[in-house]
């Protein structure tokens, strides 16, 4: 994940956000997702606990706006294209209601399929 942090500015002033701060949107998010079982780290296929919601998130800006990528563990059984769509859907919405930043992209990667406890 990218260190910068993250800048809008208006008449009124700066404002300044870690990557680590949206990226922690992000993992709630995604974890309140339908058919999300939890996060998983970047190639890692464990599942991750709560406290480690940001591992496996990347957060970088470019000209459009904010690109994230996620990696998660799906529940097994359900649509994997419905669950994604749903993720990134929901993640962009959060996002830029949250922070006002523009989301350009949404990567999920479903790096496992879990069946539920």
């Amino acid at each position: 994940m990218e260190r910068q942090h993250l800048t809008e500015q208006s008449q009124l002033g700066k404002i300044t956000i870690a990557p680590d701060a949206i990226a922690q949107i992000v993992g709630h998010t995604a974890a309140e997702c339908y058919g999300v079982v939890g996060m998983a780290g970047k190639g890692i296929k464990r599942l991750l606990t709560r406290d480690k919601l940001t591992q496996g998130i990347g957060v970088s800006a470019d000209g459009d706006g904010l690109r994230l990528d996620l990696h998660v563990v799906v529940e097994y059984g359900l649509n994997l294209a419905e669950v994604a769509a749903t993720v990134r859907s929901r993640v962009a919405y959060e996002v830029e209601r949250l922070t006002g930043l523009q989301v350009a992209a949404v990567e999920v990667h479903i790096e496992d399929v879990r069946r539920s406890a």
